[in-house]
């Protein structure tokens, strides 16, 4: 594990942890966009990069070459990096890179004891999944948690989930198991979209990241992208008969099932983190 030794992080500002892996826990590139965005806003700095050689198989995750001069070449590795920025008046911790092939206990061990340094006031996993949800209506972000604590405070299920995993199952159990409160969220992305990536499901994920900090997240661009990103699925939608009633099939079915959950709490979630972003400007 390579470090930059100038950054200490053991100064680190109440720090957020979130973490995204492209592959498996990415439909519609949906968490690592929203982790990539969160990078750039913050003007996160690389701190980590784990060695590829030790989790990553080159023949599924393949390195690139690139070009920067006629006589040139570069070679830039898969790798899973840690960077720190900052919103507002925290830090963030920032995890991403592709799903590691190999070694997964090795790897989240690693990644765990370099967050023992940071001392996490929380830790966010995100991860999208594609799912019976149509493109129309609001992308559903599910919340949940192995804490008691988070889950009465924040709303957020026990986590119940049984069967395989991904990456971000293994770390989420490893964190807790480190006693570090962590949640995850997963957005559901409409699975007869084959076009990636999918804004739309980045811009939920990082309404959530948004109640986390209690601050707002300026989206710049992403609020736009989303509306052309629904625009151009009903365009293609109508064209297909088969498939538009297959979308208000789907619309049917989330309206029933989320009627009983447009009172209460939703609309409190919703209403307070309007008056966040209105209070910042955003």
């Amino acid at each position: 594990m390579a470090a930059d030794r100038s950054f200490d992080l053991r100064e680190l500002v109440d720090p957020v942890v979130v973490a995204a892996f492209a592959g498996w826990n990415d439909a519609g590139l949906a968490a690592t966009s929203a982790l990539a965005h969160l990078e750039d806003l913050s003007d996160a700095q690389e701190v980590f990069a784990l060695d590829p050689d030790d989790f990553y198989d080159f023949q599924v995750n393949r390195p690139q070459v690139t070009r920067p001069g006629p006589t040139e070449t570069e070679i830039s590795w898969p790798s899973t990096t840690i960077s720190i920025g900052r919103l507002q008046d925290r830090d963030v911790v920032l995890i991403t890179g592709p799903e590691p092939n190999l070694r997964w206990k090795t790897f989240s061990s690693q990644l765990v004891s370099a967050l023992r340094i940071t001392g996490p006031s929380v830790v966010v996993m995100l991860g999208a999944l594609l799912a019976d949800t149509p493109h129309t209506r609001p992308i559903p972000i599910s919340g949940s948690t192995s804490d008691l604590t988070l889950a009465e405070d924040w709303g957020l299920d026990l986590s119940t989930y049984e069967g395989p995993t991904g990456i971000l199952g293994v770390i989420a159990h490893d964190c807790h198991l480190a006693q570090f409160q962590t949640v995850s969220f997963w957005a559901a992305v409409p699975h007869y979209v084959s076009q990636t990536p999918c804004p739309k499901a980045t811009v939920a994920l990082l309404h959530r990241i948004e109640d986390v900090l209690d601050t707002p997240v300026d989206l710049g661009e992403l609020t736009e992208l989303s509306r052309a990103w629904e625009r151009g699925v009903a365009e293609l939608a109508a064209d297909d008969d088969e498939i538009a009633e297959y979308v208000a099939d789907l619309e049917q079915a989330q309206d029933a099932a989320d009627l009983p959950e447009a009172t209460g709490d939703a609309i409190a979630a919703d209403f307070e983190r309007y008056l966040r972003r209105r209070d910042h400007g955003v």
